[in-house]
């Protein structure tokens, strides 16, 4: 479980839309964002107070997460001083980047010795099964897009709030790393084996009640 409230890391991010992990956070959880740490020359900005690490933490935040998606998901090595100092600082770390944060050495090591956590929403924590076709109770949604950052993800937040506000049965089924940091909870579709990417979603949006819906 990955512990609240964050601390949205936005590293040198180029411009907004490099933050879209950051932004749907505070869009979405706005109680679980400290505030945002932005190095020398970040283009981006949420609108939340810029903290220190020491700051963040005095306010509460226990997590430092890796707002940011950039090209190719890689963890510079600017980043990184960043990344040690919070370990160092008491953070657990968490990140949805193709660059995995338990396959830095010294991160680990750092890791390690502090007793902190690194959390890697992209890596799946469950053995999912062969998709059996086998028709489920319940209702669902299936928000498709041409491209990434189209809005797919703010659409079913948006109907699953709205559905919950009318007093209906609602979930959001997070597929994505934004979308898991969001609820905690979730599929990181995209890296699930292809194989075994229908059976993730059968377990994902279970046999519900006639009137539910999944987003």
């Amino acid at each position: 479980m990955i512990q609240t409230p964050y601390l949205l890391f936005l590293g040198d991010a180029p411009d907004m839309l490099a933050a879209k992990v950051a932004i749907g956070i505070r869009d979405w959880r706005p109680e679980n964002a400290v505030g945002q740490y932005r190095m020398d020359g970040c283009k981006a900005d949420l609108g939340l107070t810029d903290m220190t690490l020491a700051e963040a933490k005095a306010a509460g935040a226990k997590t430092l997460v890796i707002g940011v998606a950039n090209r190719g998901g890689v963890i510079s090595k600017e980043w990184k001083k960043v990344l040690v100092m919070a370990l160092e600082e008491g953070f657990d770390l968490a990140s949805g980047l193709h660059n995995l944060l338990c396959d830095e050495p010294d991160l680990v090591a750092v890791a390690e010795a502090t007793g902190r956590k690194l959390h890697d929403v992209r890596v799946p924590d469950v053995e999912y099964p062969i998709a059996n076709g086998k028709k489920r109770r319940g209702k669902r949604v299936l928000a498709v897009g041409t491209d990434c950052s189209v809005g797919k993800m703010y659409t079913a937040l948006c109907m699953d709030a709205e559905m919950r506000k009318r007093g209906m049965k609602s979930n959001f089924r997070a597929t994505g790393q934004t979308g898991i940091l969001i609820t905690g909870d979730g599929v990181p579709l995209d890296a699930v084996i292809a194989d075994f990417m229908a059976g993730s979603v059968e377990w994902l949006t279970p046999d519900n009640d006639d009137d539910h819906w999944d987003h």
